[in-house]
């Protein structure tokens, strides 16, 4: 018997995303995602001094809105050959780090711990027990019983108030949840410490940038000065409060996440073999330490492997037309030239075409068009893009710390490689490179350190700054990767202002509709043969849509024509 179930939306970051599967004998035979906002950002850039991009494009996320404006500035600099001073480089790949640090905790404790940890079985622990589990694991000084039973004392007072508050949507009790009362106490209470810890780490960007969520940057290096001794500048407090904020972020990445993401992941090893999805994966790299031009020397690498060979990365250029191209037969969009062509961005279009239902309906027509989110594809292939992507084509590169942060997590769990290519690959790569990311980042403090010591304060290139300087027309492509996986922002400049831009962003490629081939891109490809025991509770939708981490908003947004908000949806 077949059955198609319709989760509306499935983020818990914002709810932009729909997905409806067919299920038959248990399991999921077919699956669609809707991105269901429309996205207009290249509209609202056009016309606009190239130099201002970053401050618009940043804003099209409060979650990875660093690493927009990385992009945003990258593609204005590659446009008008600007080359960006060490320290600004340095700074810049701080500000990432902390970004990734941040980012990847709160995913994993915030949106996707739950799909995993049954929050009421809490109730059930004995906090005597969940201390002795969580000092076998981690010396962490807050393990005592105390601790364990005053967190549990407070989610009581939440259950007995009527109200889960945080907690209040979730299909707890589902037959799917595997892990002890102890284990879910360990990882309620870590939680909560999250919460209050992922506070911290983001005063780097307030001290680099100015502000969060939102941090300034620069066209030709970073808007900050450095000064040891001035106190409006970059000085010597506000640089070793940089230096502690890492410290501190290794610590609870290496005594928190890391032993709970273990802990978890060894009740759940069966998800080693769901939800792999796509074979094919992509990533533009970034974190570079000798030049933002010179790929070769970026800590995340950059490539493609396709059919899981791990023995050929292929090379990527986003500058090539005919590697990475957007498609719209299945989107609300139209081209001039056809809907079945693929437009590389730098002629790319975004000409708002919506010939779905009005709401309320209870289906998409998936034989038409059914999203917001254009279909970009690599060389013709749907790939996949994220931490997995990232530490595939880093391992297959033969990045020797990459290879030994990956063997090293897969003989903790005791689980082949091929578990990688699954939902629980994709939650162990994010921790794997967050581990490595906080080593990093110290790495290039010290750097910073050693650039000021020996008398190199410069964080600013003011050559071609001057539009007179510019040639009439230039174009050019900022790569990156934002936590959720391969950036990119294409410009053309005419004029000195913006002729075109076009942003390619994660969920664009990973949440994208069917290209017109018929490829599924990596969300309905991971769906397929994905068990579900309870379809009114379909929490292992959930799991595997949750390991991608979706965060849409930078794909889509809703506006009537005069530009008035119209509606938000409340996420689950």
């Amino acid at each position: 018997m077949s059955r198609r179930i319709v989760v509306d939306p499935i983020t818990r970051i914002e709810g932009h995303l729909r997905i409806e599967v067919e299920i038959q004998d248990g399991k999921i035979v077919d699956a669609y995602s809707s991105g269901t906002m429309v996205r207009g950002f290249e509209l609202i850039l056009k016309g606009r001094d190239p130099r201002d991009a970053w401050a618009f494009t940043e804003r099209a996320c409060g979650v990875c809105t660093t690493v927009h404006a990385l992009a945003s500035v990258r593609t204005v600099e590659d446009a008008l050959g600007i080359s960006v001073p060490p320290n600004a480089e340095l700074i810049r790949n701080l500000m990432f780090c902390a970004q990734y640090i941040q980012d990847h905790v709160v995913h994993f404790y915030h949106l996707h711990a739950l799909d995993w940890v049954d929050v009421v079985s809490a109730l059930k622990a004995d906090p005597k027990k969940t201390s002795e589990i969580a000092q076998s694991i981690s010396n962490w000084p807050k393990s005592s019983p105390k601790y364990f039973s005053d967190v549990q004392k407070r989610l009581t007072a939440f259950v007995n108030s009527g109200q889960l508050g945080i907690f209040a949507n979730g299909y707890w009790g589902h037959s799917a949840y595997k892990l002890p009362a102890e284990v879910n106490l360990l990882g309620v209470a870590h939680y909560l410490e999250a919460l209050e810890w992922q506070k911290e780490i983001v005063k780097v960007h307030t001290i680099f940038g100015g502000k969060n969520p939102h941090p300034n940057y620069l066209v030709g290096g970073v808007p900050c000065a450095i000064n040891v001794d001035e106190a409006s500048a970059l000085n010597a407090e506000r640089l070793a409060m940089v230096g502690k904020l890492f410290d501190d972020a290794q610590e609870f990445v290496e005594k928190v996440y890391l032993p709970d993401l273990l802990a978890v992941a060894g009740f759940y090893k069966d998800w080693g073999a769901i939800g792999g999805g796509l074979p094919n994966y992509l990533a533009f790299g970034d974190l570079p330490t000798n030049g933002y031009n010179n790929p070769a020397s970026f800590k995340f690498p950059r490539g493609a492997i396709l059919n899981r060979d791990l023995s050929k990365v292929y090379e990527v250029d986003g500058k090539d037309p005919l590697q990475v191209e957007e498609f719209v037969s299945h989107s609300w969009y139209e081209y001039a030239e056809g809907n079945d062509k693929g437009k590389h961005p730098w002629v790319g279009e975004t000409k708002l075409n919506y010939t779905g239902p009005k709401p309320p309906y209870e289906q998409l027509n998936v034989d038409q068009k059914y999203s917001w989110l254009k279909t970009p594809r690599w060389k013709g292939n749907a790939m996949e893009v994220g931490p997995l992507a990232r530490l595939l084509v880093a391992y297959a590169s033969g990045r020797e710390d990459v290879k030994d942060a990956v063997t090293g997590a897969l003989k903790a769990l005791n689980v082949p490689v091929t578990a990688l290519f699954s939902t629980l690959g994709r939650t162990a790569a994010r921790g794997i490179e967050t581990k490595l990311i906080a080593v990093w980042a110290k790495e290039f403090y010290q750097q910073l350190l050693t650039n000021i010591k020996n008398g190199d304060t410069r964080t600013f290139n003011n050559e071609k700054w001057e539009p007179e300087t510019w040639p009439a027309e230039a174009k050019g492509v900022g790569l990156s990767e934002a936590p959720r996986g391969a950036l990119a922002h294409w410009i053309v400049i005419k004029d000195r202002k913006i002729e075109n831009y076009q942003l390619v962003v994660p969920s664009t490629w990973n949440a994208s509709p069917r290209d017109p081939k018929g490829q599924r891109s990596a969300y309905e490809a991971s769906l397929i043969g994905t068990p579900v025991k309870n379809p009114d509770q379909p929490l292992e939708i959930l799991r595997t849509i949750h390991s991608f981490d979706p965060c849409i908003a930078c794909a889509v947004h809703l506006y009537d024509e005069k530009g008035k908000y119209i509606h938000q949806l409340n996420t689950v």
